[in-house]
């Protein structure tokens, strides 16, 4: 039983996760559509454009595709 309640709990943190992964993107995007003041379907295109690329900083000095601080 014990065994069946953790696999909910985990069940029901990763399900968490994501959904706080997906409203983080959504408000990035948004705050991106208003810096640059473009539309959100813009926003979507610069991201799809910039992971299809996939090259490194160093090589044309483009924002990296992930950064920590």
């Amino acid at each position: 039983m014990a065994g069946v309640l953790e696999q909910l709990i985990r069940s029901q943190n990763r399900v968490a996760y994501r959904d706080l992964k997906a409203m983080e993107l959504e408000a990035a995007k948004e705050i991106l559509a208003e810096v640059f003041r473009i539309r959100l379907s813009e926003v979507d295109e610069m991201i799809r454009c910039r992971f299809e690329v996939g090259v490194s900083v160093k090589e044309n000095g483009l924002w990296p595709q992930e950064f920590r601080l």
